[in-house]
């Protein structure tokens, strides 16, 4: 196995530029995951509903940062999947529980936008 050397670190400027490089494949990488895709129609269809039904800038604003927030959350689930696929290739008790409280704390984000927007519409 060929190892490879590790990259020096960046700092200042090359740092940010770096950083903004990573996150950009991470979003490349999210994307391409149905479940991700699949959320962001979500959000994206209750912004219109929100605002169709002439919801204020704030309570849209809300929805928009719990949205990103499901992305974190749904940043940090896939990278949990990659990494207990590749620890478990095989099925184990282990690796079902680590992606099952994965799944759940994406759940639970879809489930705060969802009472928001219930807020919202109720209000």
């Amino acid at each position: 196995m060929d190892k490879q050397q590790k990259p020096s670190r960046k700092s200042g400027l090359a740092h940010f530029f770096a950083a903004a490089g990573y996150s950009a494949g991470g979003l490349r990488r999210l994307a391409q995951e149905s479940a991700f895709r699949q959320e962001m129609v979500l959000v994206l269809s209750l912004v219109i509903l929100l605002a169709v039904l002439g919801a204020s800038l704030p309570e849209i604003a809300v929805l928009l940062a719990i949205g990103l927030g499901l992305v974190a959350v749904e940043a940090l689930n896939t990278a949990l999947e990659v990494l207990v696929d590749h620890l478990s290739p095989d099925w184990s008790a282990w690796a079902m529980e680590a992606k099952d409280l994965g799944s759940l704390a994406v759940a639970c984000v879809i489930g705060a936008m969802l009472i928001h927007v219930g807020v919202v519409l109720i209000w």
